[in-house]
């Protein structure tokens, strides 16, 4: 809706087909396939992971997807050439390539499932990413099929790419794309894979930026998350601002329990610009002290599980104080 089909003329594209276009209404209205020749590369077998709204809205663009997929697995073209052919001469089936929520459900909740426990394993959020994604859309049949075919794909993925496209947003305040990264780098660790997950900054087109999650972490936390002037700014709203500030460290704890992507000196840094700065911790408990418990309980949550090992003697005191003030 954003982007007028960007991540389906990308999937499009590296799996060796082109659209074609009705001139009168500027519509796809099918595809032509890129002959081996004129693409210079070997075709890539590509996974569409589709949220609700996405297969309630665009069922057309669903079917137009899998009907490339299906044309492109029948072409009689050597396997290292055409992967989705190769993957067709192995199982006679049709090759299953989107996924999402059964019908009528909606989101992943991942995050959502670490705020109510927050001592849940990545192997066990990593199982509910999988069955979150555990029903196929072939276009033609309308309604998901109950799959497991889904963790076969997560398994022998090479890379995992999701795309934002809103300036007004970044990692660290977008529970989807925590839900979406996160949790397919939990379930591919849980299935024995360790695929690179990218992080696309689409916002800008003419400057299109390709990051790994740990790269794009590293960079909210101090761009953002840990700096003086987000946190001032932040200040200047109160209780409001004071919730911002701890709904951006609940969110790296979702990530540093989703992934190996969030180092120890993140924690480091954000406890260094929230709690570890008298100011700003004088703030969060008369502003919001709700907030500044739960900021208090993450720190204390990461230390107990490994995440955060603080170079600070001083640390443990800072937040038992902060658990007496905010009792």
């Amino acid at each position: 809706m954003r982007t007028g089909g960007d991540d389906l003329a990308q999937a499009f594209a590296l799996i060796g087909v082109a659209p074609l276009w009705d001139d009168a209404s500027s519509r796809v209205k099918g595809f032509r396939i890129i002959p081996p020749a004129r693409l210079t590369r070997p075709r890539v077998d590509v996974t569409l992971r589709i949220s609700g709204l996405f297969r309630d809205v665009f069922p057309a663009q669903i079917a137009l997807f899998d009907q490339a997929v299906r044309a492109i697995s029948e072409l009689d073209e050597e396997d290292g050439v055409n992967p989705l052919a190769a993957a067709r001469r192995l199982a006679p089936a049709m090759p299953l390539r989107v996924f999402g929520a059964a019908p009528g459900a909606y989101g992943i909740g991942l995050t959502q499932e670490i705020d109510e426990d927050s001592s849940l394993t990545r192997h066990e959020l990593g199982e509910h990413y999988l069955a979150a994604a555990s029903h196929a859309y072939c276009g033609a049949q309308g309604e998901g099929i109950a799959t497991q075919a889904f963790n076969e794909r997560v398994a022998t993925a090479d890379a995992f790419i999701h795309v934002q496209d809103q300036d007004e947003q970044d990692i660290l305040d977008a529970d989807a794309m925590i839900d979406h990264e996160g949790g397919f780098a939990a379930a591919a660790q849980m299935l024995g894979n360790d695929a690179p997950v990218y992080h696309v900054e689409t916002t800008r087109p003419g400057a299109i930026k390709v990051r790994t999650l740990a790269q794009e972490i590293a960079r909210v936390v101090r761009a953002r998350a840990a700096n003086p002037r987000w946190i001032a700014g932040q200040m200047r709203h109160g209780h409001r601002g004071a919730a911002e500030i701890a709904g951006t460290i609940d969110r790296l704890y979702a990530l540093a329990v989703l992934s190996d992507a969030v180092a120890s000196q993140h924690f480091e840094l954000l406890f260094e610009a929230t709690l570890g700065t008298p100011s700003v911790r004088d703030f969060l408990i008369d502003a919001n002290p709700r907030a500044a418990r739960a900021i208090a309980n993450r720190f204390e949550e990461a230390l107990a599980r490994g995440f955060w090992r603080c170079r600070r003697n001083s640390t443990h005191d800072c937040l038992a104080l902060m658990r007496e003030a905010t009792e």
